[in-house]
């Protein structure tokens, strides 16, 4: 039998956020990175998602409790078992890694319900304390892995996904006539969670006189005046979404990356930023960071952002340039690395 690398892959979702865009976007390049057949186990609905040349575990559609029972179910026979979000399953032969995407559950613990708080701990502290090799999507990450566990890890950081670019003039144009865009407005992009403080972020606006467009799950029963929610946005519709955006701001309290604003930086976006966790290692000087949960110093700098054209168009080109420095095709060596320091011939 030839080498084999067996992914647990059973938190890729429909759509998704940051976890379910590592996923699908490392998938591709690290099936060419490694001389190995590649097997990921995936629930069932989304099956069809996997790129050619990545055979499918299939498993029963599930979340929570049930989903993670399912991850510790055997992958069969692989020369290196990689658990993709953290969990790796119970029984395995040869070495494994795990990849942190944060320990938010741990630091900031006020942002979760008690019981997933308690389920995420467990479920972290379980596969920390059995891999072979730790990975996390950013030096912040992986100090707090350090800091917690007295594990080092090597980082692999995330990228835009591959098919957010700035949009032509004519598809924003298209999208603002859609939604009934107003002509300038801050954008805010992602599932709504108490670590995002958009509550601050709506606040600032109000204060600067600036509609908010909140786009994402939850969005429509925000209880804030003055936002227009669009609710969730299809993929194929983020990069004229924030390309319509005057700003986009994401004031998030904790990020164990922070991929919303460098993939609005990939579209072309000026983004407001917390500066916070791994959001400056992330953004560099391509946005404009301010303290997390600084209602007055948010607002600051949206009215900075607007109040000079010039410098707002000189930020986004310098997150577009940031953004590009990111590549999948990078994250998948650094990845496939990682298995060979292990010993494995890939």
């Amino acid at each position: 039998m030839g080498r084999r690398v067996a992914l647990n892959a059973l938190s890729l979702r429909p759509g998704g956020g940051g976890v379910q865009t590592y996923i699908r976007e490392l998938l591709p390049p690290l099936a060419e990175a490694v001389d190995a057949d590649v097997v990921a186990a995936v629930q069932k609905d989304v099956r069809h998602e996997l790129p050619d040349g990545v055979g499918a575990l299939v498993r029963p559609t599930a979340d929570g409790v049930v989903r993670a029972l399912h991850g510790l179910r055997s992958l069969g026979p692989a020369d290196v078992v990689h658990g993709l979000d953290v969990d790796v399953p119970a029984w395995r032969r040869g070495p494994s890694v795990a990849t942190v995407h944060d320990l938010a559950v741990f630091d900031v613990p006020w942002a979760f319900s008690g019981r997933r708080a308690r389920g995420e701990r467990a479920l972290i502290r379980h596969s920390l304390a059995r891999v072979d090799a730790v990975v996390a999507v950013s030096a912040f990450t992986a100090e707090r892995v350090a800091a917690w566990f007295g594990r080092a890890a090597v980082v692999t950081p995330l990228a835009p996904s591959t098919d957010l670019a700035p949009a032509p003039d004519e598809e924003v144009e298209r999208l603002r006539a859609r939604y009934r865009l107003p002509p300038r407005f801050v954008l805010h992009v992602g599932t709504l969670e108490p670590r995002k403080d958009v509550t601050t972020l709506a606040w600032a606006c109000r204060q600067v006189g600036l509609p908010l467009v909140l786009a994402g799950a939850g969005t429509r029963s925000f209880p804030a005046p003055g936002t227009i929610r669009l609710g969730y946005v299809a993929r194929e519709s983020l990069a004229p979404l924030y390309g319509s955006a005057t700003v986009v701001a994401y004031p998030s309290r904790y990020e164990g990356f922070g991929l919303p604003p460098l993939e609005a930086m990939a579209c072309g976006a000026a983004v407001v930023a917390s500066r916070v966790a791994s959001l400056p290692e992330v953004l560099g000087d391509a946005a404009w960071l301010v303290p997390p949960g600084d209602g007055e110093r948010l607002a600051g700098a949206i009215r900075e952002a607007l109040a000079d054209d010039e410098r707002r168009r000189e930020m986004a080109r310098a997150g577009t340039e940031r953004a590009a420095a990111f590549t999948w095709t990078a994250t998948a060596s650094a990845t496939a690395a990682v298995y060979r320091s292990l010993g494995v011939c890939l």
